[in-house]
């Protein structure tokens, strides 16, 4: 069960979304929060897909959690990149066409982009 509805996170360039994630804090988890990052198809701007994570890590109910949920499209070196370098701990496994990220989120004092 879910604290709320997801929160709609999203990156955009020259007014159209690129890059889009939802973040869902989930009840009863011991502070798992849990995201899908969405990047648009076709080609995106370098560095789209990192800012996408940084906004995630940013949201204060990721600060507030403990552990992040990730499913990232496979092939997306970039956001896997990034959320290796804003999580502890970081588990990567593949799942059909994407790949599950599980990582422990680092207190505030270690936290940076």
């Amino acid at each position: 069960m879910t604290s709320d509805q997801p929160r709609r996170v999203e990156v955009t360039d020259d007014g159209e979304t690129v890059a889009a994630a939802q973040v869902t804090p989930l009840e009863d988890s011991g502070g798992t929060v849990r995201t899908s990052l969405l990047p648009s198809s076709g080609h995106i701007p370098s560095g789209t897909r990192a800012s996408l994570v940084d906004a995630v890590m940013d949201l204060p109910e990721v600060q507030a959690g403990s552990r992040l949920e990730a499913t990232v499209p496979l092939g997306d070196a970039e956001s896997l990149e990034r959320l290796r370098e804003r999580t502890d701990e970081t588990v990567t496994r593949p799942a059909g066409s994407t790949v599950l990220v599980d990582g422990d989120i680092p207190p505030a004092a270690h936290r940076g982009n």
